[in-house]
Formats: C-alpha cells, structure tokens, sequence
C-alpha cells in the first residue's frame, strides 16, 4: 500500500473515530442540560429559598449558549413533593429531589438512592471569634459604599451582574455587606466550585491527622490492579488537577461544556466516584494540569473513606472540625444517589459562612488560637501549579507567580499575594493576607467576559478603601 493511501487511510479512520465519539457525546446533551437546570433549581428552591423563577432566569442568562435553548426547557417545581423535573424539547427527562435539611438535593436516575442522613447536631461554640453583629453591617465609610454600590449596579444590561451578596472583612470583622432582595445573613448560596475550597480544607485536616498523605498514592481500589499507571496518583495530584484522568475539562461553565465527560458523570451518574475513577489516564500522573471536577468528585471519595465510609459520617467530620469550629452555621453539602459527595459544585453556605471559611485562611489555618489546618498548608494552597495557565495552587486560584491569569489579575489591580476560592459564573471568596481583607461576592454573571461580573472593581475599591491610604475607622 503506497504511504499517501495510507496516511489518507488513517486520517479518514481517525475522523470518523471522533465523529462517533462527538454523536455519542452529543446525545448526552439533553440529559445534561436539564440535570444541570434541575440541580441548581432544586438546590435554590428548597435550600436557599429563592423563586424559581429568578432561579431559571439568573442562570441561563448567565451561562454561555444557554440562551439559546431556554426556551425550549421545561421545569416543574412541585413544593408538596420537593421535587423538580426537567425536559428539553420534551426529552432529555431530569428529576432532582429534595433529601431534607443540611442535605440539598440530589439527582434521581431511577435506580437505587442511598440512605443519607444528618448526624444529630453536637454544635459546640465556634473557636474563631464572632465576625458581626446579628444585624446587616452598613458599610463603615462613604468609599465602602460606594464600592458596593457599584458591584450591585448593573451597567450593561446584555450581561447582567445579578449580584447576590458581598461580604467585606477587615482585621476579623465585617466592615461592609449587602445583600439583593430576598436574600439575607443567613441564606445559604450556592458556591459552585468554591466547594472545592472546602473539600481541599477536609483533606489538610485529615493530612494533619495522619489518615491521609499528601504525596503518596491514594488508595483507590478500582486503581489497585497489576500495571495499573493510575497507582501513581496522589492526593497532590487531586488537588492540582494534574492526576491526568480523560475526563475532558470544567474551566467553562457553557452549553458546549456539556459535550465532556465530566459532565456525564455529574448529570447522568448515579455513582458519580465509581464513573471518575473509572476513567483511563490521558497523561501520565503530575506531568500536566488539566481542571476538572472529576478530581474533586474523587477526593471526596476518600474523604468519606477515612472518616468511617458513609455520608453521615464524613457530615459529622466535616461539622465538628471544620463548620463548628468556625462558626459555619449554614452550611449545605449535597451528594449524589449513591451517596457521594457532590463536592466539586454542590456546597451552599451564607456569604458570612463564606467569609468565616476565607478567615480560616486569612489566619494560617487557626481559629481561636487552635490549629485547624497542617502547619504550612495555607502557604501550600496558594503555592501555584506549574502549566496551570489561570493561575491555581492547590484547591484555591492563586495571584502568585507568573501565570498569565495571575498577570491579568494583577494588571488589574489585585494584590499580589491575593488567592481564592472561585465558583462559575460568579462566585468568589478573595483572601488577602497584605491587606488583612477577605472579600466574598456571589452572585449569577456570565464567564465569557472577564470583568463582566465587577469583581475587579470590587476589588480594586475595596483595597482602596480599606488600606492604608484610605479613610476606614473603627474596623473592629
């Protein structure tokens, strides 16, 4: 066979390999579309207790090509049943239930669902000192309200911001907050991949406690066989998004998104862990960064096995050593019909619980005195991760180094040493440790445009307005 046959012979087999692959992959689209819609408006109906329809509205507007088919997607909200379904042109059929109280929703295939429950509440008084009083705190200076005043305001109608709350804190205590109608102190907000944040805090508590280690490999069965390359992925690894599995990627919260892998184990997987774990490796371990949920997804899975293998007992774990100690009284954690934590987007928690968990940081790990976290793991967190072009450590976005998304932060007017928890379409809980600040801002605003949802200007005006040269008194 002459060369030129066959390399043309190849290229056509290679072509129609990844034709099938997208039609295989292009089916799922309904089923994700719609498990994605019935998640978030499960999550925030019974959780949060928002109206569904701001819900719907503020989410597709703020995903990227949702627009395009939000007519065409149909929900019913059923408060007697606490249930939600969803159909896209009539198909696509996703339900997502309401578990109960301090446990969200979760999605139903229709197979078996694991018995999750609540452990009883043993809440014992938070170690890191009260942050505010009970009521909303006004912003201490003209220049702080100013800030918020241009955060909330909405100066391009095509992308809105839809900006939900910001909580700002300075030296321990909150100097500002705001809150958009219908939500309060108290309501709980979903974090997206801020979860993550928190996830990679539950695994440095269990790295101070000696049940898990950092860099040695990670005792996941389904990796245990002879030859198996996947023996080699370490907690670091989970943690960086460099454990090299083919799961696709999560950097983009958009309608074409919901072609990856990832997705399918987030919206069609009732054992989302199993579906992660599964997966072949695509690169060799530790050799390249690749965001995806499934590392998170798999990091929770041995979270829950080094805390007594159920979901309750990992909740107890996560309460007792964690939320109580920091005063997180309105903390929600989902977990899918398998019982899984569904921690690489599923965690709700008001702004101020976002700001307490942001000074766990702001404080090397410390509440009241007490070690929370290893010795050196906040320094770890936001140490950056080679050929991570956004600018991530280890479960935190970084401003350290010279990543191109760390340059264009601080071009922008970020500190430097800022890092931070990040959820799509706009969530953010900003650490700055030169500034003594932690700035949370959720909110629904679109990724397509990088400054689309104002945190920039958040920024940059509250540093102005809390640092040296600006007017704040009376902070504490």
């Amino acid at each position: 066979m002459k060369r030129r046959n066959l390399i043309l012979i190849l290229a056509t087999t290679t072509a129609l390999s990844a034709l099938a692959l997208s039609a295989a992959r292009a089916r799922d689209v309904p089923k994700v579309a719609t498990g994605f819609v019935a998640n978030v408006l499960c999550t925030e109906t019974f959780v949060s207790g928002l109206d569904p329809v701001r819900v719907f509205a503020e989410t597709t507007s703020a995903m990227p090509g949702a627009g395009l088919i939000a007519w065409a997607l149909d929900y019913r909200v059923d408060r007697v049943r606490k249930d939600v379904t969803v159909t896209l042109f009539g198909i696509g059929r996703s339900h997502a239930v309401y578990r109960g109280e301090g446990l969200g929703c979760y999605l139903d295939h229709g197979g078996a669902v694991a018995d999750v429950t609540l452990p009883a509440s043993d809440a014992k008084p938070a170690l890191q000192p009260d942050i505010a009083s009970p009521s909303i705190v006004a912003p201490q200076t003209p220049q702080l309200a100013a800030a918020l005043d241009r955060a909330f305001a909405e100066p391009d109608k095509s992308t809105p911001r839809h900006t939900r709350a910001i909580v700002v804190m300075k030296d321990g205590r909150v100097v500002a907050e705001r809150y958009a109608d219908g939500i309060g102190i108290d309501t709980p907000l979903l974090g997206f991949s801020a979860t993550k944040s928190v996830i990679s805090a539950l695994a440095g508590i269990l790295v101070r406690k000696g049940a898990l280690r950092l860099h040695e490999p990670v005792p996941i069965a389904a990796w245990q066989g002879p030859g198996d390359a996947r023996r080699a992925i370490t907690l670091d690894h989970l943690l960086r998004h460099t454990a090299g599995l083919a799961l696709g990627n999560s950097l983009q919260a958009s309608l074409a998104s919901a072609l990856e892998p990832v997705n399918r184990m987030k919206f069609m997987e009732p054992d989302m862990a199993a579906y992660a774990e599964s997966m072949p490796l695509e690169t060799v371990p530790g050799a390249a960064w690749n965001y995806h949920d499934g590392n998170t997804v798999i990091l929770a899975h041995l979270i829950r096995q080094a805390t007594g293998g159920s979901a309750s007992k990992m909740m107890r774990f996560a309460r007792q050593e964690l939320f109580d100690p920091l005063g997180m009284r309105n903390v929600t954690l989902e977990f899918d019909a398998s019982g899984n934590a569904e921690a690489s987007s599923q965690l709700l928690a008001s702004a101020r619980d976002w700001a307490r968990f942001g000074q766990l940081y702001l404080n090397d790990g410390t509440a009241g005195g007490k070690r929370i976290l290893p010795e050196g793991w906040v320094k770890y967190s936001a140490t950056p991760t080679p050929n991570a072009w956004v600018g991530q450590g280890a479960g935190f976005w970084t401003n350290l180094g010279d990543s191109f998304g760390a340059t264009y932060r601080t071009e922008r007017g970020w500190p430097h040493d800022a890092f931070f928890a990040k959820g799509t379409i706009g969530q953010y809980a900003i650490i700055v440790p030169s500034e003594r600040l932690v700035i949370v801002r959720l909110g629904r605003s679109s990724n397509w445009l990088p400054e689309a949802d104002g945190v920039f200007d958040l920024v940059r005006d509250v540093v102005a307005a809390t640092g040296s040269k600006g007017k704040l008194a009376g902070a504490n």
